[in-house]
């Protein structure tokens, strides 16, 4: 165990990214924040440092606790990240969406409003 770690190889080894290269892509991409600052795949972490990476749409809050370079086992790999990423808000309810019979052409101002108000606009 080392007392620094490149953040790709450290995104890798703690599973976040399947392979270094996709870890690397998103460090070049500017999805990898370390301590507020944006991260290139060379910058080093070292334990207490907290990496944000930007994945599928939403932010993960890892702090680093242990500096690993090699891929390992995924109960080793738990211990050397705690994740402080806050719980997803809830998923609202779909609105009903009325849907027009295709080929029934434009709605009349009559239909429209209807639209609106089921809408709730």
């Amino acid at each position: 165990m080392t007392t620094t770690a490149r953040v790709d190889a450290w995104l890798w080894a703690v599973r976040v990214y399947k392979t270094r290269s996709a870890a690397t892509t998103a460090c070049r991409a500017g999805h990898v924040r370390v301590n507020g600052e944006k991260a290139k795949a060379a910058q080093t972490v070292k334990p207490g440092d907290e990496v944000r990476v930007r994945i599928s749409g939403f932010d993960r809050m890892l702090v680093v606790r242990q500096t690993i370079v090699k891929r390992v086992g995924a109960s080793v790999a738990a211990e050397a990240v705690e994740d402080r990423t806050p719980p997803p808000p809830p998923r609202e309810l779909t609105a009903f969406v009325p849907v027009r019979d295709r080929g029934a052409g434009r709605p009349t101002k009559r239909e429209r409003r209807d639209i609106e108000k089921l809408r709730g606009r």
